[in-house]
């Protein structure tokens, strides 16, 4: 996660280049005491004074530090502050504003900050630090981890996200100074993650622009195009918006009805989305004006959307009525459009002051507004719930990018709402399948669903559901998930949930067969599994760094791991602690055999293609079982040195039909026919021929090259003697490992 990208010192920064900056002590009092003026309206004087406190504090310890723009380092957690502020957050949250870049770029730590400003403030700040001391195997790694970290010490607070997003909000505000590619990958990363969770929480004025910024800064071309031809069209259609706005207003006092009537253009990324999505040119997108009509209370909006029915025409399921059902991040309103004059689309928007309120600040309310506790407890109870959802998430997913997948899927809804039979609503991602439902109502109905039924009928439980569907989940005690629901599940709960429960299917299962592939590894070794004393595999286990037996067995049970060699080692352990009582000795063991013909769990090297009759050596390789090499390969002789890394491997004496690839390489003269006469003399030998290819600029001589397939070394040999008898042919060898033939 880069949240501070924007705000990071940068490693180049030259203390001349400071001189030409504003004294800092000027530059910092100016904006503090706009900011304190602010908190002035709502805060007690003492709270201001520790939110003062705090501000001498961050800029302490941020002295020297500069931003990109060459500003002072502080004037960001200042600017942070100050929209937390906009919020009416309390001090500790302030103060956390503050603070929260001192544990990233200073070497101030969360017990002097737990010391100075009290426990909360510091898990703040430490909720909103990124995890740079730990070592990550990919960006999008590193990245994944820091998204979890936060969103679940959001779960905890919510404070933590508000902060964020604030923190987020100024740093794109003032990402002019950066490298385009920078501010691509910043851009997007907003667009995917921080736009979608202040809409989940109901911030709309800080998603629209988040959203405005990231499509500034990912598409600056497009940004200036479309902004272009807004301002074209913003003079050809002034005339009929105002004809429509004057219209609203003279006809609502008509029907009683006290409202304000705003006429607002609509966002510059929601336009180019909707282009986007339904690949229209922008003439053809004619909706770019919307008006919002705010009301008294419920009855007038419902009166309200009557008026604007008898004045213009509807567009026929173009209406949604979020006051009965609202949106999951507490949005309420009526949302209707309409056909103005020259048949020009309008959207109109119907709310309350209170539904005003919620929608532009969403959660944040809850310590803005407190008049109507009916509706701020049902706020906060969603709120809670998704909080709640994102902690399960976390315990089902395995990994970090699996987690923020699950999260990206939840935070892109546009959501349907279904029944259950009791009549209970449930609002699900556009998309969603009654596995998805089934998941909703409780892990255990999804986990034994076998059937459905969609408004009384049986269907199948891929079936995307739609608004107003009753959606009945029909279950089985003996039924599991099913592998193939991953194709269709929508949602990040009934993903994780699936995935979660055939993981551990898969463990248990792979755990017993590994227990039995190993006790039977271990006869010719004269011990059973329980013989095998803790001190053995505790040695085992600590010499290949694993944590436990069961990942042992488990990994034997998928194949990463072969039982022969576990075994082996094992017993070369148990033999190391055979001088302690009641610690069973073990009879010593051969080579292990292979037949050639095995799996996954054992492969023939393709570096010198070892044949039945060729003395070999095995290596094993993490993830990939066990590697057989000739003695001779190049690749083996690094390895020689170190007894831990290869076993002693021999052949069985088993007849089959099994071919076997091997490379062989003809010097012959040039003459014509030589090529054919070559191969078939091999071919007379029974021997297919893979592939051919020649080496020239040898003057009179050619190189030819064969991947021949052979039974073992003796049926290699005929081959080649066959291909001496040639009257061309000077030399004839097999090519090893590093490409000499020998």
């Amino acid at each position: 996660m880069q949240a501070n990208e924007v705000g990071a010192p940068p490693d180049s920064a030259q203390p001349e280049q400071a001189a030409f900056s504003p004294p800092v002590s000027s530059v910092l009092s100016l904006d503090f005491q706009q900011l304190k003026t602010k908190l002035e309206t709502y805060l007690k004087p003492e709270d201001v004074g520790r939110v003062e406190a705090a501000y001498h504090f961050s800029a302490d310890a941020h002295a020297g530090q500069f931003r990109v723009s060459g500003e002072p380092y502080v004037t960001h957690p200042v600017a942070v502050c100050s929209l937390v502020a906009d919020w009416h957050l309390d001090p500790q949250a302030l103060i956390a504003a503050l603070l929260h870049d001192v544990m990233e770029d200073t070497h101030i730590t969360k017990a002097e900050i737990a010391e100075r400003f009290g426990k909360v403030s510091a898990e703040l700040v430490d909720g909103l630090s990124k995890l740079d001391k730990i070592e990550f195997r990919s960006q999008e790694e590193a990245q994944a981890e820091n998204f979890r970290k936060m969103l679940l010490a959001m779960a905890s607070d919510l404070r933590v996200i508000l902060i964020k997003l604030a923190d987020r909000l100024h740093n794109m505000r003032t990402l002019d100074h950066m490298r385009p590619a920078k501010r691509r990958r910043i851009a997007n990363e907003t667009l995917e993650i921080y736009a979608p969770i202040a809409n989940r929480l109901g911030l709309n004025d800080l998603y629209r622009e988040l959203q405005e910024l990231s499509f500034r800064n990912k598409y600056p071309l497009r940004f200036e195009v479309l902004a272009k031809a807004i301002r074209s069209a913003r003079g050809n259609r002034r005339e009929v918006v105002g004809k429509i706005l004057s219209s609203i207003e003279e006809r609502l006092p008509q029907w009683g009805i006290t409202a304000e009537v705003q006429g607002r253009e609509k966002h510059l990324y929601g336009i180019y989305r909707k282009m986007v999505e339904k690949h229209l040119s922008f003439s053809q997108v004619l909706d770019i004006y919307g008006f919002r009509v705010i009301v008294r209370d419920v009855p007038s909006c419902y009166l309200a959307l009557g008026a604007l029915h008898a004045m213009y025409k509807p567009v026929p399921g173009k209406f949604k009525d979020y006051l009965a059902i609202p949106k999951a991040n507490g949005y309420q309103s009526l949302h209707t459009t309409l056909i103005g004059p020259f048949g020009m689309p309008v959207e109109v928007q119907i709310r309350t002051r209170e539904m005003h309120h919620i929608a532009e600040t969403g959660v944040a309310s809850h310590w803005l507004y407190k008049e109507d506790e009916r509706t701020l407890s049902e706020l906060q109870q969603k709120t809670h719930s998704w909080l709640q959802s994102l902690l399960e998430l976390q315990s089902t997913s395995g990994e970090a990018t699996e987690f923020l997948e699950h999260v990206k899927i939840d935070l892109f809804p546009g959501e349907v709402y279904v029944f259950s039979p009791k009549g209970k609503i449930f609002s699900m991602p556009k998309g969603s399948t009654p596995v998805d439902f089934a998941y909703a109502v409780h892990t255990d109905v999804g986990n034994r669903c076998v059937a459905c039924r969609i408004n009384g009928d049986l269907m199948p439980l891929r079936s995307e559901l739609r608004n107003g569907d009753q959606v009945e989940i029909i279950t089985a005690s003996h039924s599991n998930p099913n592998p193939a629901w991953l194709s269709y599940a929508r949602t990040g709960k009934a993903r994780s949930q699936i995935r979660h429960f055939l993981k551990n299917a898969q463990q248990d299962e792979s755990v017993a067969l590994g227990e039995r592939l190993l006790n039977q590894a271990l006869r010719p070794h004269g011990l059973t599994l329980g013989q095998i004393s803790t001190f053995a595999w505790d040695r085992f286990l600590r010499d290949r760094g694993v944590r436990s037996k069961k990942d042992i067995f488990s990994d034997l049970g998928l194949g990463k791991r072969l039982p022969v060699i576990v075994a082996r080692r094992l017993a070369e352990a148990q033999d190391l602690e055979s001088g302690r009582p009641d610690v069973v000795k073990p009879k010593p063991a051969g080579a292990i055999t292979i037949r050639g013909s095995e799996g996954v769990a054992v492969q023939l090297a393709r570096c010198c293609h070892p044949i039945p009759g060729d003395p070999i050596i095995g290596t094993l390789r993490k993830g990939q079982g066990l590697e057989v090499h000739t003695h001779d390969c190049p690749v083996m002789s690094k390895l020689r040195g170190d007894r831990g890394r290869w076993v002693d491997v021999e052949w069985e004496h088993v007849v089959d039909d099994r071919l076997f690839d091997v490379n062989i390489r003809v010097l012959s003269r040039n003459s014509r026919g030589v090529l054919a006469r070559v191969a078939s003399a091999i071919a007379e030998e029974d021997c297919n021929i893979q592939s051919v290819s020649m080496d020239g600029g040898q003057g009179d001589y050619t190189a030819l090259n064969f991947t021949v397939q052979v039974h073992d070394r003796m049926h290699l040999a005929r081959a080649m003697r066959a291909v001496r008898r040639v009257q061309e042919v000077v030399r004839i060898g097999r090519v090893k490992g590093d490409g000499r033939a020998s």
